[in-house]
């Protein structure tokens, strides 16, 4: 390879147990560029950057930095090589703050009474805040990280690289939880680190971003080294193909609605905070059987809130919830469950798995206690084996080790592949979907929207709630945009444009 090459990974094989992660790899990184890698959920892509961080070792070939073979055993020796990485899960110390969680391991020093050593929290606070003003990433030292958004959190995660004066930065998955503006802003700031001359290295499975900021993409399937593409020649088409290893359909086909009955009554509700504040105001929509019905609205408006009321996970305030003509606010969460209502949470990890059990038991979190996966209190542990194993087929979950996979080690697509399925599993009259294809790539957006329109198909009735503007008018048969809490306008979705749809979303237009 050329000499301009600050990275090179030559010949990178990596197993698991079931599983080769990595197959004969290689790639070669310019200093300077913005280097994307691409692939489905599961593809190899953040195992590969493992490696170059530190945090596993390959089984065969090897890895240059700056033209010198390196041996990279830990994070620590990566990062004494100017290698700093994002993870897609933050590693932040909830109970910190801002500045505890940069300098962990890097304290600056100073003596009280000229020999007792302490850390100079007061310097190292005003190192943040000019750092973080330098590369426009404004955090505030002292808030707690458990007090502070997601985009805040990642910029600290930034923040924490170039305080260790990183000049080779790895953003894996960086937009998963992101909304759309902090998605345009946080791209803004990766072409402001490449500008001042940082090496930047892109995990991610969405083409538009990578046609926006990256200079090339390599595109890994199932573990091996498909093509490596000069981003500004590629379409985001032949991009997806190579991706998934077949043709990809950026929309959904889906035949016109066909109404049934009702099936939800959300009237007036009212949803409070834990301060006592409505977050939810006197909200009031219908869903039947057989309709997609979309809630839209930047995040942080209550859409959210209005799901967690539906599925039992928050108290109503006023108002009322019906299913099938029978009211829900007396009912706990399983009996929500029982009484037909499943719900494809917002966060994965923290509310739709368990994720030191494994695969088998997490697709049946909601069965488990029946038959015939139970008998007489005593569970029938070659059920949940066989039921596990339909599902990863029917869902195309992709793990290790089937269905004694750990879920904590799958990938988070793969995740939400298994989460999805256990819900759809449920034959539920109601399926709530939040944010169901966020961390996702081409190949399983496309299944999933197809599962949801065939929920449609089946005389389901679903609630769809998706800071994705495209993804609501391609799939909602009927859309509702919220703002502050408040519906702004209910219509059928052919009834409504994209700019409309997103000029109710930011409050500037009414109904």
């Amino acid at each position: 390879m050329a000499e301009d090459y600050i990275i090179e990974m030559k010949h990178i094989t990596k197993r698991f147990p079931g599983i080769v992660a990595n197959d004969d790899v290689s790639i070669g990184v310019k200093r300077g560029e913005i280097y994307a890698l691409l692939g489905e959920n599961g593809a190899g892509k953040s195992t590969l950057m493992s490696m170059l961080f530190g945090m596993y070792e390959p089984d065969e070939g090897e890895i240059f930095i700056r033209g010198k073979k390196e041996n990279i055993t830990s994070p620590n020796y990566a990062t004494e090589l100017n290698i700093g990485m994002v993870h897609q899960h933050f590693k932040l110390v909830s109970n910190y703050t801002v500045t505890e969680n940069i300098i962990m391991g890097r304290e600056p020093k100073k003596k009280i009474a000229g020999f007792l050593p302490c850390v100079d929290k007061k310097r190292a606070e005003e190192e943040i805040s000019a750092l973080s003003k330098k590369y426009s990433l404004e955090v505030d030292p002292k808030a707690v990280i458990s007090q502070v958004n997601v985009s805040v959190r990642q910029r600290v995660e930034i923040l924490k690289m170039l305080y260790r004066e990183a000049e080779i930065l790895i953003f894996d998955e960086p937009t998963a939880v992101l909304t759309p503006q902090e998605i345009e802003a946080l791209l803004n700031i990766i072409r402001s680190l490449r500008d001042g001359g940082k090496t930047i290295i892109l995990i991610t499975h969405k083409l538009e971003e990578i046609k926006q900021i990256a200079d090339r993409c390599a595109i890994l399937r199932r573990g091996k080294l498909i093509a490596v593409k000069d981003v500004k020649s590629t379409g985001t088409k032949e991009m997806a193909n190579l991706m998934v290893g077949r043709e990809v359909s950026f929309n959904t086909e889906k035949k016109k609605a066909e109404f049934g009955k009702e099936i939800l009554n959300v009237k007036e509700l009212t949803v409070l905070n834990e301060d006592r504040f409505p977050v939810v105001k006197k909200v009031s929509f219908t869903i039947h059987a057989g309709e997609i019905f979309a809630i839209a609205g930047v995040s942080g408006n209550g859409q959210v809130e209005i799901a967690h009321a539906i599925a039992g996970l928050m108290k109503v305030g006023e108002g009322d919830i019906l299913l099938n003509g029978k009211s829900l606010l007396p009912l706990n969460v399983r009996e929500r469950i029982e009484e037909g209502v499943a719900y494809i949470p917002e966060d994965r990890q923290e509310m739709g798995l368990i994720l030191d059990f494994d695969l088998k038991d997490n697709l049946a979190l909601k069965k488990y206690y029946q038959k015939p996966f139970a008998q007489s209190h005593v569970r029938n542990r070659k059920q949940f084996e066989l039921y596990g194993k339909e599902l990863i087929e029917r869902y195309d979950i992709r793990c290790a080790n089937s269905t004694d996979t750990i879920v904590r080690a799958m990938s988070g697509g793969n995740q939400q592949k298994a989460i999805v399925g256990r819900e759809i599993e449920q034959d539920a009259s109601l399926t709530i979907f939040v944010q169901p294809t966020r961390g996702l790539d081409i190949g399983a957006i496309e299944n999933i929207h197809r599962q949801i329109v065939d929920e449609r198909d089946k005389g389901k009735a679903v609630l769809l709630i998706s800071l994705e503007l495209d993804e609501i008018m391609d799939l909602a048969d009927t859309i509702a945009v919220i703002y502050s809490g408040e519906i702004g306008k209910i219509a059928p979705a052919e009834e409504f444009t994209t700019q409309e749809v997103g000029e109710f979303m930011m409050g500037i237009k009414e109904a």
